[in-house]
């Protein structure tokens, strides 16, 4: 038994409703699955609610883009179990209108390239709190311009520093975000950290009171995964993991528990929760 604790579904960027997701968790006979949709805790509730229906374990959670101004990378913050989702809402309405912004304004640059009508787009998007780059790929997917969401038009769109249609999304600071993470009572973990070179950022996290790294993950090496938990052991964090699954939407294929945490390690961020109450 394993838990896939970072799931994404069409409340973001993924692919597969919420429904679908955990029909898939129980087929795997997971032990545990977390929707950790962006900047959202809409679909995170409804999973809990759905997850008992199914008698599958789903626990609540969220991820947060936030930067990291010092050192001039993104840090995406992982929020597990809250007790107050309510106090997360305000921050998930900020960061949903700078992106609402900097989409549209790709929307916009997108369009000088290919004439395709915003209405697809926004069909593409449907059930999402927002339109992300992978909406606007499987609109130009639909118009015949694009045969796959990543690849040569994606990278010459939106490659980092030097897209054509790129425009970045103003984030929060980690400082605050992990500081309401706890403030709701919930369990903030650094999601990735090999991506945008966050794992530059541990060691003020840690000195902030972060509470796990995320340490199985499809982009992590072994040596990665070696050096994380040996970093976790010696700071006392939890070690979470999953598949960071995004359906069809993904950047590789990555089906629902193709990476996962040890059981063990799923009964440690429970054991973790019950003791701060």
């Amino acid at each position: 038994m394993a838990g896939d604790l970072h799931c994404h579904t069409k409340i973001s960027d993924g692919s597969v409703g919420i429904e679908e997701l955990i029909s898939m968790a129980k087929r795997r006979r997971l032990s545990a699955i977390s929707v950790t949709d962006h900047d959202s805790t809409a679909g995170a509730t409804r999973a809990v609610i759905i997850g008992k229906r199914q008698q599958v374990n789903v626990i609540h959670g969220v991820e947060f883009s936030t930067k990291d101004a010092q050192r001039g990378n993104k840090v995406h913050l992982l929020c597990y179990d809250c007790d107050i989702p309510d106090r997360l809402e305000g921050l998930c309405r900020r960061v949903g209108e700078s992106r609402k912004k900097s989409s549209m304004a790709m929307v916009r640059k997108v369009m000088r390239y290919y004439p395709i009508a915003p209405e697809m787009i926004v069909k593409c998007a449907t059930g999402s709190t927002n339109i992300f780059k992978q909406h606007i790929m499987h609109a130009l997917m639909d118009a015949g311009y694009a045969d796959s969401i990543f690849g040569e038009i994606f990278d010459q769109l939106f490659a980092p520093g030097h897209g054509s249609a790129l425009v970045e999304t103003e984030y929060p600071d980690f400082h605050e975000v992990l500081e309401l993470i706890h403030s709701s009572g919930g369990i903030a973990v650094l999601a990735h950290p090999v991506i945008y070179d966050s794992e530059k950022s541990l060691e003020e996290l840690v000195s902030i009171g972060l509470d796990g790294v995320e340490v199985w993950h499809p982009a992590h090496s072994e040596e990665d995964i070696e050096r994380l938990s040996e970093f976790a052991k010696q700071n006392n964090l939890l070690m979470t993991g999953g598949s960071d699954f995004h359906g069809m939407y993904g950047s590789t294929a990555r089906p629902i528990g193709s990476c996962t945490m040890p059981d063990e390690a799923v009964q440690a961020l429970a054991s973790y929760k019950n003791r701060r109450k």
